[in-house]
Order: C-alpha cells, then sequence, then structure tokens
C-alpha cells in the first residue's frame, strides 16, 4: 500500500531552505519517492489551522517512507530544514484514489 508524508512548514529561513530544497529531491528518488505537492497557493477552507508551504511526497509503502527519513542521506538535508524551518510531518499509510 503506498506511503505520503504530509508536510505542513513555515520556513524562517529562506536561503537555508534553497540549500535543502536542493538535496532532497534526489534523495526522495533514490527511495522511490516522488513530490505530488510542493509549494503552492493554500486557502484555509474550515477549522483554524494555520498553513504555512505545503508539501506531500508518494512512496511505494510505508518501509520505503520510513527508510527515506531514518537514511543517513537524509540526516544531513532534515539537519538543514530543522534550522531554516519549523512543521509538522506526517506519515499516512493509504491508497492513492484515481479519478
Amino acid at each position: 500500500m503506498a506511503a505520503y508524508l504530509y508536510g505542513n512548514i513555515d520556513v524562517h529561513d529562506p536561503v537555508l531552505y534553497e540549500q535543502y530544497r536542493a538535496r532532497v529531491p534526489a534523495i526522495i528518488a533514490a527511495h522511490g519517492g516522488r513530490y505530488l505537492v510542493r509549494g503552492g497557493v493554500t486557502q484555509v477552507l474550515e477549522g483554524d489551522g494555520k498553513v504555512s508551504r505545503q508539501v506531500i511526497l508518494e512512496f511505494p509503502d510505508m518501509a520505503a517512507l520510513q527508510g527515506f527519513y531514518d537514511s543517513p542521506d537524509y540526516a544531513a538535508a532534515k539537519a538543514l530544514r530543522q534550522r531554516a524551518a519549523t512543521g509538522t510531518l506526517v506519515a499516512i499509510e493509504g491508497m492513492r484514489l484515481e479519478p
């Protein structure tokens, strides 16, 4: 079953975050992942949640997602992101529903 990594990221240091953005796509791809959503305009339709930069990644399964997140390759990039931004990351296992 596919797994998704959802991020709601509040960037505090855009220059440092850009270094993260430059590194991470190749690491994601190496673990079988791909971007479904990266950035873009957001609008809260219900609730009072704060939305910032939105990211949704798709991986073949939860093991691949966890492998990416825990990988030595991602550790350095993760440290950059954590210095440049705060936010919430959520791993979600589920089926991708096609129209």
